[in-house]
């Protein structure tokens, strides 16, 4: 589903070098947990996958669409959360979802109905005809998260899904990203919660410092590292 190829970004003029000739492939039915300590190239990875940023040298392909050439259909075919949900303020939370949905051109039978499921599971129901400058953090986590699943992509890129997230809403999230993969989508997904990413990862890459340190599923890296947990091999690899 995503093939990343030797990408590199760089800022300040090549001198701070944020992702360092990364590779990665992350298979359809799988959830990806995307590891490493703050500013090891995370978000940077992430924002180039969706098209956000362009990588210095490298490629990346979605769903077999190059990010660089065929941006629109790729971007069709994913729903991207970001790690902080800057959102149209001085919109409602319903005017919110519609936008999105026009975007995405989602039906109108499908959007309302969509619409009524991710609200009523978040929470949201009562608050959605409010301006979303009155929501609080994690109301804006979640009207974005809604955002970005209201057209059934495929392949959810999700950066710190879990921020902000009461822990009923979070256990929710977690059922449906299990539930995703296993009708054969994709999750790809950044996390610091090492316990969240040892019960729901498939496969979990760690970054450190630009480059992909380690990549496997928990009982590769705990066999590679010799260590017992996710959280040892994290402290290891990232020290």
């Amino acid at each position: 589903m995503i093939e990343i190829s030797n990408i590199s970004k760089s800022y300040s003029k090549g001198e701070i070098k944020a992702v360092d000739n990364l590779s990665l492939k992350v298979n359809r039915g799988e959830i990806f947990g995307f590891l490493g300590p703050n500013g090891a190239g995370k978000t940077t990875t992430i924002k180039m996958i969706v098209g956000l940023l362009n990588p210095d040298q490298g490629s990346i392909t979605v769903n077999g669409l190059d990010i660089r050439h065929q941006m629109l259909q790729a971007k069709k075919c994913m729903g991207y959360a970001p790690d902080n949900p800057d959102v149209y303020e001085k919109l409602t939370g319903i005017e919110y979802l519609n936008f999105i949905a026009d975007v995405y051109d989602v039906p109108l039978k499908e959007r309302r109905e969509r619409m009524e499921y991710f609200l009523d599971m978040f929470g949201l129901t009562d608050a959605a005809p409010d301006l979303i400058k009155s929501y609080s953090h994690g109301m804006k986590q979640k009207i974005v998260l809604t955002g970005a699943l209201i057209h059934n992509p495929e392949l959810w890129i999700l950066d710190e899904p879990m921020v902000g997230l009461d822990p009923k809403s979070a256990f929710q999230l977690k059922e449906l990203m299990r539930k995703h993969c296993d009708n054969g989508n994709t999750v790809f997904f950044s996390t610091h919660i090492m316990e969240v990413a040892e019960k729901l990862c498939d496969r979990i890459g760690i970054i450190n410092k630009g480059k992909l340190v380690a990549i496997g599923t928990l009982d590769e890296l705990k066999k590679k590292e010799h260590a017992e947990s996710l959280e040892n091999i994290f402290l290891e690899l990232t020290e």
